[in-house]
C-alpha cells in the first residue's frame, strides 16, 4: 500500500467511526444537545481554528461533519494527503469533544485529555524564554518500558514538554515514572484520538497568541510551522489510522519520526530512525530545535521540566523552612577582591549529618563582583534561585528571601545530591545568565543555626528592608526612562509590552528592574530603553516617545499606546496575561478575571471568553490584560478614576492583592478596607445582584462618570 493509500484509508476508517459516534449521540440525546469542550472560549478550537465556525449543538456537529468531507479528496497528491491527515484530525476532535456530553470528565489519573485555555496561557512564558525548547509527542507503545522511560527523560533532561498518547501511558505506570503538568509529562488518553488535545493546544496558541483570524487555514498552518516547535515520535508498528494522523502533524509543520522500516521517506517530514536512541537528535534536527547545554557537576538531572516536581513529606530527605527556623537566601555585591571564583564553602551539618525528614535552618549568601555589577540587580538575581533550584531533579524550593522553603527528596539524596551541589547550581546558572555584569561568583551556605540566625537577621533583613524602601519610592516619575518587552513576539509578532516602574509586564514576570537588568546583559536583546521625554498627556500616559518605540518594536502593527487608560489606545496584549478586565456597564465598573478562576463572571463570561476578545497583540478597548501586582498599582487605569472601578473579581485573588489595594485605596481616597466593597463570586455572578451589592456597600464606581 502507497502512502497515499494509507492516509486515504486510515481518514474514510476515522470518518466512519466519527459519523457513526454523532448519529448514535443524536439518537440518544437529541440534535439540540450542547457540544462543547470545558474551560475554552473556542467550543470545539480545532474546527473553530480551521474553518472560523463554532459548533453548539450535535445538529451543529453533523453540518460540520459534511464540511470535513469536503477535505477528503482523494487525488494522489501531497496536498490531498495532507488535507485528509487535516480531516482526520478534525474528526479526531468530534469523537473526543462527544466525550465531554453532559459535562462528563472521560478521562482519570493520570491521564488530562482536553487541556484548557489557561493552561495555554501559562505555557506562553516558557515558550517564548526558550525554558520549554519544544513539544514532544510519543504515540504507541516502546519496545520495553525502560526504553519509553529513557526516551521521555532524555526530552525531559532538556526541558521539552512531552505529551504521551497510547501503552506508552501504561508502560511508564509500570515503573512508576513520574508524570503530570508538574514534570512536563503529560499523557493525553489512551486511545489514538486523544492525539488531538495536544494538536488543539497548537492551534488555540495561534488564535491567543498569534492573532490568526479563526477560518485562516493557510496562516493558521504557517503559524504552527514557523512558531510552534513540536515533533511527533511513533512506536511501530503504524496503521492507517496512525498514519492518517500523522499526515495531519505533517500538515501542521510537525514532523514524524519512526522505527517502522517500510515507512515511506518524506524528506524533513516523515522519517524513519530504527534506532530509538536516537530519536531525540533525529527530532531537535528534524524541527531545528537548538537546545542550550549547562553542564552542571550534580549527580541528578537539570532542566526546566522538574521545575514543577513536588516533592511530598513522605520523599524527603530533609526540609529548610523559613517559617519554622532561621532561613535566608541572598546575593552580595562585593568588591572582586573578596570573592574567589567557584569557590562553594558549607558551613555547618552537611546532608548526610542530618536526621531524615528533619527541619533544618539554611542560608545561602551568593557573593558577586564585576565591573558592570549594580545593587539593583541584587533582587533580579535572587529571584531566579526559586527557578534555579527547582530545575534540579528531586529539590522543591518555594518563597524567597528569610521565607524560603527547600526539600530534598530521598532518591536525589540516594543518588549523591548533597547540599554543597545547591551552591554548584547557584554558581553555574549566576554565571551563566549574568555573565555581562558578574565576572566573579562565590557561594556560602550556612547551616549551622547559629550562623544562620545571625545571617538572617544581621545580614538579610536589613538589606531587605534597605531594598524595600529604594522599591517603595520607584515610581514612574521617579526614572527617566522605561523599557519595551517583546520577549512574547515568537508568538504574537505584534506585541509590545512598556514596562514602567509602577506597571510591570503584563505575565507577571518582568518588572522595571528586571527589564533593566535585561537590557543591561543583552543591550540588543528583548527589553529595549524607551526615553519620556515628549509627554501629549500624562493623565492618559501617552508619549510621543513611547509611540514611536511601539511603532518600532510592532514593526508598525502599532501606532499609538497610553500607559494608564483601558479606554484609549490601551496596551497590547499577548495572551499570557495573570488577568484581564473588563467594563461591566451596569456598575460603571471593571471586572478583574484570573487565568487560575474557572468560574463565570458578572460580564456572562468566563476568563477563557473574555481573554479572547483580546491578546495576540491587538488594542480592545474595554479590556486589558495585565499582571496581579498592577491591581494595587496607583497607575492602574488612572485615566478613568483608577482602582475605585474595580467592582468584582474572584475571591481567591481578592485576597492576593487584599493588603496592597487595600493600602493603595486609603493612601488615594481614604477608603479603609476598600476590597470588603468588591464584589466576588461569593457574592454576585450577575450584574444585577452585583449592583445590588455594591449599593449596599456604597462603592464609589457607582456615582464615578460614564466610562462609555
Amino acid at each position: 500500500m502507497t502512502l497515499f493509500e494509507s492516509v486515504f484509508a486510515g481518514n474514510d476508517a476515522v470518518y466512519g467511526l466519527t459519523e457513526n459516534a454523532i448519529d448514535q449521540a443524536i439518537e440518544t440525546h437529541g440534535a439540540d444537545k450542547a457540544v462543547s469542550f470545558p474551560n475554552t472560549a473556542y467550543s470545539l478550537p480545532c474546527y473553530y481554528a480551521v474553518t472560523g465556525t463554532k459548533v453548539g449543538t450535535l445538529a451543529e456537529l453533523k453540518e460540520a461533519l459534511a464540511v470535513v468531507k469536503t477535505l477528503m479528496t482523494r487525488e494522489k497528491r501531497t496536498h490531498d494527503a495532507f488535507m485528509s491527515g487535516v480531516a482526520t484530525a478534525l474528526c479526531a476532535e468530534f469523537i473526543e469533544v462527544l466525550k465531554y456530553i453532559d459535562g462528563a470528565t472521560p478521562y482519570e489519573e493520570p491521564c488530562y485529555g482536553h487541556l484548557a485555555d489557561a493552561v495555554i496561557r501559562e505555557l506562553g512564558v516558557p515558550l517564548v524564554t526558550g525554558d520549554i525548547p519544544g513539544v514532544a509527542v510519543i504515540l504507541g507503545k516502546a519496545a520495553s518500558a525502560e526504553e519509553a522511560a529513557a526516551l521521555v527523560k532524555s526530552y525531559q533532561a532538556q526541558g521539552i514538554l512531552v505529551t504521551l498518547v497510547g501503552d506508552i501511558i501504561d508502560q511508564l505506570a509500570e515503573i512508576n515514572y513520574k508524570t503530570g503538568a508538574n514534570v512536563r509529562v503529560i499523557p493525553l488518553g489512551k486511545d489514538v484520538t486523544s492525539v488531538i488535545h495536544v494538536v488543539s493546544v497548537a492551534l488555540r496558541a495561534a488564535l491567543i497568541f498569534g492573532n490568526v483570524k479563526p477560518g485562516d487555514a493557510a496562516t493558521l498552518m504557517e503559524y504552527t510551522m514557523k512558531r510552534v516547535p513540536a515533533f511527533v515520535n511513533a512506536f511501530a508498528p503504524l496503521n492507517d489510522v496512525i498514519v492518517a494522523c500523522g499526515a495531519g502533524a505533517i500538515a501542521l509543520g510537525f514532523p514524524v519520526i519512526t522505527n517502522q522500516a517500510d515507512v515511506p521517506r518524506v524528506p524533513k517530514s516523515l522519517i524513519c530512525q530504527t534506532d530509538v536512541s536516537k530519536w531525540n537528535a533525529t527530532s531537535l534536527e528534524a524541527r531545528d530545535i537548538k537546545i542550550k547545554i549547562t553542564n552542571i557537576d550534580i549527580p541528578v538531572a537539570f532542566a526546566s521540566a522538574f521545575e514543577g516536581e513536588i516533592i511530598r513529606r513522605k520523599d524527603m530527605q530533609v526540609e529548610f523552612d523559613g517559617s519554622r527556623v532561621d532561613c535566608a537566601e541572598l546575593v552580595q555585591t562585593c568588591d572582586a577582591s573578596e570573592v574567589e571564583d567557584h569557590k562553594i564553602t558549607v558551613i555547618g551539618p552537611e546532608a548526610d549529618e542530618m536526621e531524615l525528614g528533619s527541619k533544618n535552618s539554611i542560608a545561602y549568601v551568593v557573593k558577586v563582583a564585576g565591573k558592570n555589577m549594580q545593587a539593583d540587580f541584587e533582587p533580579v538575581i535572587e529571584r531566579k534561585f526559586h527557578n534555579y533550584i527547582n530545575c534540579i531533579e528531586g529539590v522543591y524550593h518555594t518563597g524567597q528571601r528569610d521565607m524560603q522553603r527547600i526539600r530534598i527528596s530521598i532518591d536525589a539524596f540516594n543518588a549523591g545530591f548533597r547540599i554543597k551541589h545547591l551552591g554548584e547550581v547557584l554558581y553555574a546558572q549566576v554565571k551563566n545568565e549574568f555573565d555581562a555584569v558578574v565576572d566573579k561568583c562565590e557561594v556560602v551556605i550556612y547551616t549551622d543555626p547559629a550562623e544562620c540566625t545571625r545571617v538572617r537577621h544581621e545580614v538579610a533583613i536589613p538589606t531587605f528592608e534597605k531594598r524595600d524602601e529604594r522599591l517603595d519610592n520607584l515610581t514612574d516619575e521617579s526614572v527617566d526612562v522605561y523599557y519595551s518587552c517583546i520577549l512574547c513576539q515568537a508568538f504574537s509578532p505584534s506585541h509590545v509590552c512598556v514596562v514602567t516602574p509602577e506597571r510591570l509586564g503584563l505575565c507577571g514576570a518582568v518588572s522595571w528592574l528586571d527589564a533593566k537588568a535585561t537590557n543591561e546583559l543583552d543591550p540588543a536583546g528583548p527589553c529595549q530603553v524607551i526615553t519620556k521625554e515628549r509627554p501629549i498627556d500624562e493623565n492618559l500616559g501617552a508619549y510621543e516617545d513611547v509611540d514611536e518605540a511601539v511603532q518600532k518594536f510592532s514593526q508598525g502593527a502599532l501606532e499609538h499606546v497610553t500607559l494608564y487608560s483601558i479606554m484609549q489606545d490601551p496596551m497590547t496584549s499577548c495572551g499570557c496575561f495573570e488577568c484581564i478586565c473588563g467594563i461591566e456597564p451596569f456598575s460603571n465598573g471593571v471586572v478583574i478575571a484570573n487565568r487560575e478562576y474557572a468560574g463565570m463572571t458578572p460580564l456572562g463570561m468566563t476568563f477563557p471568553e473574555m481573554a479572547s476578545m483580546t491578546g495576540g497583540g491587538v488594542q480592545t478597548p474595554g479590556f486589558m490584560g495585565h499582571g496581579k501586582h498592577f491591581i494595587s498599582s496607583k497607575k492602574f487605569m488612572k485615566a478613568e478614576g483608577g482602582i475605585e472601578r474595580i467592582v468584582w473579581m474572584p475571591k481567591e485573588l481578592k485576597e492576593f492583592v487584599a493588603e496592597r489595594l487595600n493600602a493603595t485605596a486609603k493612601e488615594l481616597y481614604g477608603i479603609d478596607n476598600f476590597t470588603d466593597m468588591i464584589g466576588d463570586e461569593t457574592v454576585a455572578e450577575d450584574p444585577e445582584t452585583l449592583v445590588a451589592f455594591l449599593t449596599e456597600k456604597g462603592h464609589p464606581a457607582l456615582s464615578m462618570d460614564p466610562m462609555m
